[in-house]
């Protein structure tokens, strides 16, 4: 090229750089604004209600909140009533960013998007449900239900902060969430990247993938994204996950995120369609290795979960390697009908306090073959590596187990190191584990195997396996970063989620309407005061730093109302609550498991109740949360009966008398039974409503425990 073509192509460059259009700016000064181009949004909050409020439709655009915040709901509205999306966007290769988005049932939705980049996004405070469980007992309608999707059904109806559906080669990154359901939701979104992200403090799930593979997911903190817990007393979790993995995702990494404190803190399943559940979606569709397959997991941290720190089911090939699982309630990794999983290089300590039966500790695989437990540290769980075969025979028949099914067999436990675990290795009904060069110290015992279940026990393995390479993007380091935080006992469930720790709230820690309620008055720092107490009760202390707890009792039997007025910080909190107290004669027995079942054997259940007692107690209150503990010294953990009895004045008018109860439960007032559920269940909750007289009222329960966890509580408060 000569001088003179240089200087004319020089020329037209600088003409085009000169004629270029600088991005519009724009006022969000009406719902149903579209935006097709570049653009800029002034600074400043936008009250705008409504669904789609903001489109942005075309391709490679940019649009530039600058910080602007767009608003769905009135301050009035509660978090359950957000309806509608605040942005929609559609386009290849659109960029959003620095946008703020509340008060929507769905703050922004990407649909069809490849090459979408969302960054710097603050999507808190949109949808929420209201949770129904209390401190004291779970309700049932609080589970989540993820086993669908290919209709929307989560963003439908659960909400999210952010949700990308239909999209490949995604970058999301600088996301924030708080104070609300769901963070991220990943719809059939593929080979993409997502980083340096926060969906913390939420009460559904902090990102949650449908369909989606070859993603890389890194450096993101997805804590406390929780339900269906109350420290001590039940360990749900609901199907909420720090991270959720459903329906056929494979060839995906996380990578150095933590996730501590969720329900689950990865929560993966096959799928619906995967496992035969629906039609399948054509006549020859393959069943065989479908699953969500080859995915790693590296240097992650799941702990302090209610139930599981990882639970990947119906899968194969997934590598879990060098995570920390420590102080899951139920276990460190949930592996039921995995297939070729390596889990190595972890360190599991401390899990299977809150299990219920024998599903606890640190390894758990129900129905896995070929699965290879290596290289890692094991520290004071309640069972180090259980391995188990007892599929139920219907389930046998779904379509994937025809193909896939092996049964427990060809797994290896070795190199690893056992420390003060109760039991080592638990065998039922597997065969052909090879169980080899573990190094135990301080364990109660080692080998716990069925008839034909006994493992084969060398002094070396030689078996190699080899840390993958990976790619971690992001600048953050979120492992450890809340280490101030770490225990389940941090996890305090309002009703509408898990607390942040840093908002200043009261919240009964017991349900009103027993002896005494407790109440947290929460917040990160400063002090509180308890400036007025209206009722016959006793508030204490009356001052303290925050946070703290305020207990409420009263002398008086009966129904006793009353008001607090508590200043903490510079918040102003009024509670309103009540206290019953009463005189329980409480008696307890024990029954012949194999003759004498309460369910099956009405005669022999009155006889023991009318003779003489393993143990009675004089109670003001019925609250006896046991878990998987014996009552007391005299009275067994498993198949013992308790009854109680009091006579309490009440004055006319409306009650509810409310129980929760594992196992059966019987409660008759003035000699009308009102309550029965003599079954097996779990721990229920159950009320009746009756309408009393002044006076007077007697109320008598019955309760049996089966085995495994127990509970009983009784309340009567009145009613409207």
């Amino acid at each position: 090229m000569n001088t003179t073509s240089v200087l004319a192509a020089t020329l037209l460059l600088a003409t085009c750089l000169t004629a270029a259009e600088p991005p519009k700016e724009l006022t969000l000064d009406r719902a149903g604004l579209r935006i097709t181009e570049s653009a800029r949004i002034q600074p400043g909050t936008y009250n705008l209600p409504g669904d789609k409020v903001v489109v942005i439709e075309g391709d490679g655009i940019t649009v530039d909140f600058q910080g602007a915040e767009l608003v769905g709901c009135t301050p009035e509205q509660m978090p359950d009533a957000y309806a509608g999306t605040g942005i929609l966007i559609r386009g290849k290769n659109v960029t959003i960013r620095n946008a703020k988005v509340r008060g929507y049932k769905v703050g922004i939705h990407a649909e069809k998007c490849p090459g979408l980049t969302a960054e710097d996004l603050d999507v808190s405070g949109n949808f929420q449900q209201r949770l129904l469980s209390t401190p004291e007992a779970e309700d049932s309608s609080d589970w989540l239900w993820p086993h669908h999707n290919d209709n929307n059904e989560w963003g439908t109806n659960y909400g999210a902060g952010l949700w990308v559906e239909d999209s490949d080669r995604v970058t999301i990154r600088r996301v924030r969430a708080r104070k609300g359901q769901n963070g991220i939701l990943l719809d059939c979104v593929n080979d993409s990247k997502i980083y340096d992200n926060d969906c913390s403090f939420l009460s559904g799930w902090g990102l949650a993938l449908w369909r989606s593979n070859r993603n890389l997911v890194s450096r993101n903190a997805f804590d406390f994204c929780v339900r269906g817990y109350s420290h001590g007393v039940y360990n749900r979790g609901q199907d909420s996950a720090g991270i959720l993995f459903f329906e056929q995702c494979s060839n995906n990494v996380f990578a150095e995120n933590s996730a501590t404190h969720g329900g689950d803190g990865f929560f993966g399943f096959l799928g619906n369609e995967a496992l035969g559940e629906t039609p399948p979606p054509s006549a020859d569709f393959d069943y065989t290795r479908r699953g969500c397959n080859d995915n790693l997991l590296i240097n992650n941290d799941f702990s302090y979960a209610p139930a599981h720190g990882i639970e990947m089911t119906f899968s194969f090939g997934n590598k879990f390697i060098g995570n920390r699982l420590v102080k899951n309630a139920i276990c460190g990794v949930w592996g039921g009908y995995s297939q070729d999983t390596l889990i190595a290089g972890n360190v599991m300590e401390g899990n299977g306090e809150g299990a219920y039966g024998l599903e606890r500790g640190g390894v758990n695989i129900q129905q896995g073959s070929r699965n290879l437990v290596v290289d890692n540290t094991f520290k004071d769980n309640k069972c180090g590596v259980h391995l188990w075969g007892d599929a139920n025979a219907d389930f046998l028949q779904k379509a994937w187990c025809k193909a896939n099914y092996k049964g427990s067999t060809d797994n290896v436990v070795a190199n690893n190191t056992l420390e003060g675990d109760l039991l080592v290795l638990h065998l039922r009904n597997s065969q052909k584990t090879l169980f080899a060069g573990n190094k135990l110290k301080d364990v109660k015992k080692d080998i716990d195997a069925t008839p034909g279940s006994e493992p084969e026990v060398a002094d070396t393995y030689d078996g190699a396996w080899s840390k993958p390479d990976y790619s971690a993007l992001g600048d953050t380091k979120p492992v450890g970063a809340r280490k101030h935080l770490w225990g389940r006992e941090k996890i305090i469930i309002t009703p509408w989620g898990p607390y942040d720790h840093e908002t200043v709230v009261a919240v009964p820690s017991g349900l009103m309407g027993r002896d005494k309620a407790q109440i947290q008055v929460l917040g990160s720092k400063g002090a509180f005061e308890v400036k007025n107490v209206t009722g016959d009760v006793k508030a204490s202390p009356l001052k303290g730093e925050l946070p703290g707890l305020v207990e409420v009792t009263t002398e008086k039997e009966g129904y006793v109302p009353f008001t607090l007025d508590i200043q903490a910080g510079e918040k102003s909190l009024k509670l309103d609550g009540g206290l019953m107290r009463a005189k329980w004669d409480v008696r307890f027995f024990q029954y012949d498991s194999a003759k004498e079942d309460p369910r099956e054997n009405a005669e022999a259940w009155a006889r023991i109740i009318a003779g003489a007692p393993l143990e009675q107690q004089t109670l003001t209150a019925i609250d006896f949360t046991w878990g998987g503990r014996a009552p007391s010294e005299k009275v067994p953990a498993d198949y013992f009966g308790t009854t109680a009895t009091t006579t309490i004045k009440l004055p006319a008018g409306k009650y509810e008398v409310w129980t929760v109860s594992d196992d059966g439960i019987r409660v008759w007032v003035d000699n009308e039974k009102v309550i029965d559920d003599w079954t097996h269940h779990v721990p229920t909750r159950h009320t009746a409503r009756v309408d009393l007289k002044e006076g007077g009222h007697t109320i008598r329960v019955e309760h049996f425990e089966l085995n495994g966890m127990a509970q009983l509580q009784v309340r009567i408060q009145p009613v409207p």
